[in-house]
């Protein structure tokens, strides 16, 4: 994996944050919305999603079920389509990091599995950053992002997240816990991208392997192919897609 530039000295949140700790942020993900105005979604049977993990603190058990999960996303497509996914993670002091776009479920568990959590400050700045450069290099129709606190300036995230959806990209925030600010500045990150934020808990594994199936589902197919298989997880996708879950 590639190093992200490490970060220049962080401007001062606008109010004090704990640091990501605990919990079921193996819980993962959210979803793809890709292409609002700017491009079309999906549809040709393939798709690109970045999914981004805050690594801070204490979250190994967490990622071991991510691990677990993760299939469902390549599951979903199976032969029908072609589902790309990169790995980004931060964590420590400054680091951020970024995989290759693999192509099946191995791969990717392979990726998460050589990663342990360190003690760190968010970078989540990092992290759209870096979508924004993928974005300009080829079509990404999400970024997912799995944290649970926020410790950066709220106004340049979200200058980042407006130019996200401008592109078409949305950004789709699982949210762990219950921080207010966090919360707040992952609401405008997911509003201003024309995505969605959800909370998420471990005891809802079995919904969140749902979610991932359909987020894969809508990266490869659109709209029209989470409203034609219909279940219980792709009407909730459709419904904060189409607005109605915010």
């Amino acid at each position: 994996m590639s190093d992200k530039k490490t970060p220049a000295p962080p401007t001062k949140p606008k109010a004090p944050q704990s640091r990501s700790g605990s919990g079921a942020i193996a819980d993962f993900i959210r979803q793809a919305r890709a292409v609002g105005g700017a491009r079309g979604v999906g549809g040709d049977g393939s798709g690109r999603i970045v999914l981004a993990l805050d690594a801070t603190m204490s979250r190994q058990p967490t990622w071991d079920l991510a691990c677990s999960l993760q299939a469902e996303m390549f599951d979903a497509v199976g032969k029908s389509g072609n589902l790309n996914v990169q790995l980004v993670y931060f964590r420590g002091f400054g680091e951020c990091r970024a995989s290759k776009f693999v192509s099946d479920t191995g791969a990717l568990k392979s990726l998460m599995t050589r990663i342990d959590c360190r003690g760190g400050h968010t970078q989540i700045g990092k992290v759209l950053s870096h979508t924004l450069k993928e974005t300009a290099r080829g079509r990404v129709n999400a970024l997912v992002f799995i944290g649970d606190a926020m410790e950066e300036d709220v106004d340049s995230l979200a200058d980042k997240a407006g130019h996200l959806g401008l592109k078409g990209v949305p950004v789709f925030v699982f949210q762990e816990g219950r921080d207010p600010v966090a919360e707040s500045a992952f609401k405008e990150i997911a509003r201003l991208s024309k995505g969605a934020w959800f909370r998420f808990d471990a005891s809802a594994a079995a919904t969140l392997a749902n979610l991932l199936s359909a987020i894969a589902v809508y990266a490869t197919g659109g709209l029209k192919a989470l409203e034609a298989r219909g279940r219980a997880a792709d009407r909730l996708l459709l419904e904060n897609l189409r607005g109605k879950g915010k």
